[in-house]
């Protein structure tokens, strides 16, 4: 059945497959009820696993960080503490929800869900699995096979960006507006070199389908395209997208020593429940699209044993995910938080010159080698007159300063230096031929010959 012939004869519903699907064999007989109840089941089963994973996310982070800082963790609700995010969790459902008296009432209802519905769509679009037959119907382990998936990927992750910005402006205080004004300044910074790596990856495979990301990468491991782009690909791609959600060392828009809370400090209850899911399905949805990316998704070596090739892929996904999550924990326990400054100077003079560079050398090499070749070259002319740029603006910086300095940095005198014309830095005079030596601070030293204190001589 051709498109046009399906778009003539189930004109609504063909419309939105064809939107929706890109390769999945489960529509390519028409959209029937067998296909809306798969549909329904994959929508349910993906929420559903989310959730469970969520759970089991915050419970793993908890026991692995109080493990590698010899504390004991999550130990009192069921077997290892596994149920004590379930009890965290009804504890917030039944508190009290505060709204505050200055607050924009609807856009401080609103925003927990602008930040939890992306998370979950992104995921939608992340193939977990390979192709299952049922009942003579296949169809793919994937909720949605859309041709326009990583586009899809990079909109979601920017909507997310409006639910922490509405939640610090709609609270009505001054805090959780400085946590909103951080983080939407940090991930639009990071969403720059966030897509231009999902660029690179979109050249090699010739297609914005992550099924077709996934299968280009099949054939052998050296295939992925952690190997075969590069592995600063994969690292840039990696730490824009731990400054995206926010994680260590880069959660400066809750920075609990400078905001209180951040953006959500004015919510509690279900509201700063949603908030708190929303974190941790954005850590485990974006780790499954690194994954997807970079290492084939749930592509891996498959026992030749009946069935075994329907679910041991999901397995391989798995794996792979949860090397990722992780990583992330291991980052949280390890790393300090850095400085704003910091923060963005890694964002705008490193990570976006980088990517961009090696965007542009990726795609020369794929029109010529001689064109790749001219491309490095020239980024490497160009990424020398940016360090050289960089450094004389920060010598500047440093010897022009845009205000005057308030003051003058206090230290302690060097052991090795001798110490100051008759007396030491301490306020006791030293000895002298006719007048007291005087110290740093303006006191006199010590009559003729003698050392004496600090107070007695009139002569400096």
């Amino acid at each position: 059945m051709t498109v046009a012939s399906t778009l003539h004869s189930h004109a609504p519903l063909a419309v939105l497959a064809a939107l929706t699907t890109h390769g999945d064999p489960l529509y390519a007989n028409g959209v029937g009820w067998f296909v809306w109840v798969v549909v329904v089941i994959k929508v349910l089963v993906a929420f559903a696993a989310l959730l469970v994973a969520v759970m089991l996310m915050i419970w793993f982070e908890r026991k692995l960080i109080s493990d590698m800082q010899s504390r004991i963790g999550p130990n009192r609700a069921g077997p290892w503490g596994l149920l004590q995010t379930l009890a965290d969790g009804t504890k917030l459902f039944f508190k009290e929800d505060l709204l505050p008296a200055r607050a924009d009432r609807t856009v401080f209802r609103l925003a927990p869900y602008l930040s939890l519905v992306p998370a979950f769509l992104i995921f939608t679009v992340v193939p977990v699995g390979g192709i299952v037959d049922l009942d003579g119907h296949r169809f793919e382990l994937q909720v949605a096979d859309p041709t326009i998936g990583i586009l899809l990927v990079l909109a979601m992750s920017s909507i997310s960006v409006y639910g922490v910005m509405l939640a610090g402006w709609s609270s009505g205080s001054k805090y959780p507006l400085l946590g909103s004004v951080r983080a939407s300044a940090q991930m639009i910074s990071y969403e720059a070199a966030l897509g231009i790596t999902t660029v690179t990856v979109v050249i090699v495979t010739g297609s914005l389908s992550t099924r077709a990301i996934v299968q280009s990468q099949a054939p052998a491991f050296w295939d992925w395209n952690l190997i075969r782009l590069g592995i600063v690909p994969f690292l840039l791609f990696l730490t824009a997208i731990t400054a995206e959600l926010t994680r260590p060392p880069f959660d400066l828009t809750e920075a609990e020593q400078e905001l209180v809370g951040g953006f959500h400090t004015e919510y509690s209850s279900i509201r700063f429940a949603i908030f708190f899911l929303a974190e941790f399905m954005n850590v485990i949805t974006m780790s499954a699209i690194v994954v997807t990316l970079f290492l084939g998704g749930p592509d891996g070596p498959v026992p030749h044993i009946p069935s075994f090739d329907i679910w041991f892929p999901t397995v391989w996904f798995l794996v792979k995910v949860f090397l990722f999550l992780f990583l992330y924990v291991w980052l949280r326990a390890a790393l300090p938080r850095l400085r704003y400054d910091q923060l963005m100077t890694l964002g705008w003079k490193y990570l976006i010159p980088l990517s961009l560079g090696w965007l542009l050398a990726v795609a020369g090499f794929l029109v010529d080698g001689w064109w790749g070749a001219g491309v490095i070259v020239a980024a490497l002319l160009l990424a020398g007159a940016l360090v050289r740029a960089f450094s004389i603006g920060k010598v500047r910086g440093e010897h022009q300063p845009l205000l005057e300095p308030v003051g003058e940095r206090v230290g302690r005198p060097s052991l090795l230096q001798p110490a100051a014309l008759g007396g030491d830095t301490r306020g006791r005079g030293g000895g002298g031929d006719r007048a007291g030596g005087g110290d740093d601070r303006g006191h006199g030293g010590g009559g003729a010959g003698d050392g004496g204190d600090g107070s007695g001589g009139e002569v400096g």
